[in-house]
């Protein structure tokens, strides 16, 4: 069996393990419309050395209307094997960001399918950058593995259980977005969905997460910033956002700390207000 990896690892760490075998680098970088970001083309003009590019749309549910919806087990399993990436490969992902925006979204729905050594870099390739570290051009291929998923039950809330939710208040639901689009003031990225939050739910902006450098912050103000809204410690959380990405962030947080009584709400804000029928609250209380 092979040895646990952690959860989140350093820029040093990796320098010192590029290009040893069963470890594969993935730049899982995607940005919200409208941010004049490709991410595509910004890793085929520099990524880090050896990194393959994960496209999170294409690695999603290609039936659902909704965006990057997580994929089934086998399709997911398919599509990690035709990137290379096998049963005992180490993965650590990254994305370019600078605020741990999708990393921990591709952490998620590697460990969501079973395959545990999966790590997020810390500070991503922004802080890869600034150290002065290699980056190369391009684009990287690796050839076809065995990813055999084991899917986990229990990760993933749908519209039905969120709506039992608003009843049963048995798992807290908390909302990654920022404060001005939980609370209605700020115009949501994509078109055609009311602002404002599922009622009932905590707001902790994802990117308040990660210190002004891109790393997530230290295990203890990261437990003070996870309770400052009143997420309490003993009770299971639901994490949900705009379209699934970026809650994750607060999956991948928990778990750093112990945590992992934590589901992700994949349908979002984009599901959730897309609808005539769901309930919305505005306002910065809940």
């Amino acid at each position: 069996m092979s040895a646990p990896v952690p959860a989140l690892v350093s820029t040093g760490w990796l320098a010192e393990r590029l290009g040893r075998p069963g470890l594969v680098v993935v730049d899982g970088s995607t940005y919200l419309p409208g941010s004049g970001r490709n991410a595509a083309a910004e890793y085929a003009a520099g990524h880090l050395p050896g990194a393959i590019f994960l496209d999170i749309e294409a690695t999603s549910d290609q039936r659902s209307p909704l965006p990057h919806m997580l994929p089934g087990p086998e399709a997911f399993a398919a599509r990690m094997a035709a990137l290379g990436i096998g049963d005992d490969d180490h993965v650590v992902v990254y994305d370019g960001s600078g605020v741990n925006l999708s990393a921990p979204r591709v952490w998620w729905m590697v460990r969501t399918m079973g395959h545990d050594r999966v790590s997020v870099l810390d500070g991503g390739s922004g802080k890869w950058r600034r150290e002065g570290r290699p980056l190369e051009s391009g684009l990287v291929g690796r050839p076809g593995a065995v990813f055999t998923p084991r899917a986990r039950a229990g990760q993933v809330r749908d519209l039905p259980a969120m709506r039992a939710l608003l009843e049963s208040g048995a798992e807290q639901i908390v909302d990654m977005r920022s404060a001005g689009r939980f609370a209605g003031t700020e115009p949501e990225p994509r078109p055609g969905l009311r602002g404002g939050h599922i009622p009932g739910s905590r707001n902790l902006p994802f990117n308040e997460l990660v210190s002004a450098d891109g790393t997530v912050l230290p295990v203890e103000a990261l437990r003070a910033r996870i309770a400052a809204p009143g997420i309490l410690p003993d009770h299971p959380v639901v994490a949900t956002c705009g379209s699934g990405v970026s809650a994750c962030a607060l999956i991948h947080a928990l778990h750093l700390l112990g945590r992992d009584d934590v589901a992700l709400y994949d349908g979002a804000w984009t599901e959730w207000a897309g609808r005539e029928d769901t309930p919305v609250a505005t306002g910065a209380d809940r």
